[in-house]
């Protein structure tokens, strides 16, 4: 086997691995199951004042006084929803901008629900007492606020809430919120007692039972994400039922003190809930699970305030409850001054990669207005970048092709001796400046890009329901055609992608894939060694099948990679005297059997 044929079938296993090694290494886990039914949500109890879980409520009572209380709209550029006056909850929110699915008639996303709903999901704010004063003293989940102005909450209108506790503790609230995702609560407390007061202010954010819509998918986050002082950390939902028991927090937790920035909240592949308290300032982020009620709750608390007679305290903290838009993250981090908010965005081992392949394809989309194009565009200047190690390796593999015949020589002299001729072909690559590894270097390079852009296209809310043209309305999902009823020409739907129809009767573009990687092999004549023609004759549709249920985004840069590295490819040997017979090698790849057999005539002597 010559050493091109060597560096082929390693550049071929080297891209099998690339697909592979998620799957055999790192298989998908199971979705963890809802254990949220309706009867559960009805009994459930009312897990939401810390330090303790309250047991003196139950969301049982709490659903009917929701369903009754008055509620205040919601209405900004990207959000639609209400606000309850029971507790002032943020728990009724939906995304103007985003569908469930492909179609535009599938309704809107909603991200907030209410108790008394199947799969309740809220945030919460309010006061911890502190010393002589009792939970009743201060407003809690079920306090019934009194509405004081406006009837609803915009960019261009906060809306204030106020409740008075009867015992000379005035509560204000005052609501606003951006053009984006970004609610901002300020609460002041006025103290028209005789007594000093102490307290300590608080968000939460609580989800009951697992979400439904889990994917349960290895390659992308789903669960609490947090950072404090500059360190990230992700919890998945099952890992949060494994927390340790805190007697203090009658539940599962996990208590963590931040002294100068963070955030925490409840994260999916596109949407997040976060708690943002004042930065700058030190706080306590709460993770906890409580078995009782299956609820998971995210939770901010500031220090405790002491307040005079006569005097009035006053706190401010954030809530990030909307879509994971790279450009509205990386606003909010830059100019809201809340550091590390992009990696809400899971960017996976290759970060390094992840993030600049992100921002340079954002930046393309928003020159050229398709995503498919600029896929095409950064698969471009991907080749660029590692042109000077492909060149390399191109001219390598063409001066590999002018040793031959001296390679065969020292074959025949040689003879059995591997260890001999081992000796002799390193000698001959030193004297002719030849590296026969070079080959291997632009398919180094290729790993951790292709990862990085699975990634990308995966988990970034950019690439979702992304079109490009024709039937191509979403790169970020499989080719929706498929030979299963020929394109489209026969009058049946083609199957649901994901089923084990959908993997036999692919689309458009794995058959395309299929192609190009079939033309980029014969740009060498195919193996005499019956084995390696076998293998190579194999590979491509292979890997056309394994394919066809990738985003459809992946195989559009596969397939432009492909047609680049053929050009390259071509051009070097030309340039290096050798002309690929391409036509040719096509030809004697239908004829291999009938073109190896005067060697075995003549091997057996027979006529």
């Amino acid at each position: 086997m010559d050493d091109q044929n060597k560096n082929l079938i390693l550049a071929t296993a080297l891209s099998f691995l690339v697909i592979l090694v998620w799957f055999v290494l790192f298989p998908p886990e199971d979705a963890a199951v809802d254990p949220n039914a309706p009867a559960i949500v009805a009994t459930t109890t009312e897990a939401v004042s810390p330090p303790v879980v309250a047991t003196a409520n139950t969301e049982a009572a709490a659903a009917p006084e929701l369903s009754k209380a008055p509620r205040l709209e919601i209405d900004t550029p990207r959000l639609k929803g209400t606000i309850s006056l029971l507790g002032g909850r943020l728990d009724d929110l939906a995304m103007k901008a985003y569908t469930k699915t492909n179609d535009p008639k599938s309704g809107i996303v909603t991200l907030l629900s209410p108790v008394g709903e199947e799969h309740p999901y809220y945030a919460l704010f309010g006061w911890t007492p502190g010393g002589a004063l009792a939970f009743e003293d201060v407003p809690g989940a079920n306090t019934l606020w009194s509405q004081v102005g406006s009837n609803g909450l915009s960019p261009e209108a906060p809306v204030t809430l106020q409740w008075d506790n009867g015992k000379g503790l005035v509560f204000n609230r005052i609501i606003s919120v951006d053009d984006r995702y970004m609610f901002s609560i300020a609460q002041t407390v006025k103290n028209q007692s005789n007594a000093a007061v102490s307290l300590s202010p608080y968000g939460i954010v609580a989800r009951h039972g697992t979400p439904p819509d889990l994917e349960g998918f290895y390659l992308s986050h789903e669960g609490i994400v947090s950072r404090a002082d500059g360190t990230l950390e992700e919890v998945k939902y099952k890992d949060a039922t494994k927390l340790p028991l805190v007697e203090r927090e009658a539940a599962l937790a996990e208590v963590t003190t931040a002294t100068t920035d963070g955030w925490i909240g409840f994260t999916s592949k596109y949407w997040m809930t976060a708690l943002i308290p004042e930065q700058g300032k030190p706080f306590t982020s709460v993770i906890k699970y409580v078995p009782s009620a299956d609820i998971f709750q995210t939770e901010t608390r500031e220090p405790v305030i002491s307040i005079a007679p006569g005097a009035t305290a006053s706190t401010t903290s954030r809530l990030f409850a909307g879509a994971k838009e790279w450009e509205t993250l990386k606003a909010y981090e830059k100019d809201g001054g809340i550091g590390g908010f992009i990696d809400a965005i899971d960017w996976g081992w290759f970060f390094f990669f992840t993030k600049p392949i992100f921002a340079v394809l954002h930046w393309l989309h928003a020159m050229i207005g398709n995503m498919g194009l600029s896929i095409i565009a950064l698969t471009f200047l991907l080749k660029a970048l590692v042109f000077p190690l492909a060149y390399k390796s191109y001219v390598s593999m063409a001066r590999m092709k002018e040793l031959q015949p001296e390679m065969e020589e020292l074959k025949a002299r040689a003879g059995d001796d591997k260890q001999k001729l081992q000796k002799e072909m390193m000698t001959l690559y030193k004297e002719k400046k030849v590296n026969p590894a070079a080959g291997c270097l632009p398919i180094l390079i290729q790993i951790p890009i292709f990862f990085s852009l699975y990634k990308v296209i995966f988990v970034t809310l950019e690439l979702r329901h992304a079109p490009f043209f024709g039937w191509l309305t979403d790169l970020s999902a499989p080719d929706s055609s498929s030979l299963y009823n020929l394109f489209g020409a026969l009058p049946w739907a083609a199957p649901t992608p994901g089923s084990m129809l959908a993997l036999v009767f692919i689309g458009v573009l794995p058959i395309l894939l299929g192609v190009s990687m079939w033309l980029q092999q014969k740009l060498n004549p195919t193996p005499t060694d019956a084995t390696q023609a076998m293998i190579f004759a194999w590979m491509p549709w292979v890997f056309m099948f394994m394919l066809g249920s990738f985003a459809s985004g992946l195989v559009v840069y596969w397939i432009t990679n492909n047609i680049i590295t053929f050009t390259q490819q071509f051009l070097i040997m030309r340039s290096h005297g050798h002309k690929p017979d391409i036509f040719g090698n096509i030809k004697a790849s239908f004829g291999r059997k009938h073109a190896i057999k005067p060697a075995v005539v003549k091997k057996t002597g027979k006529k």
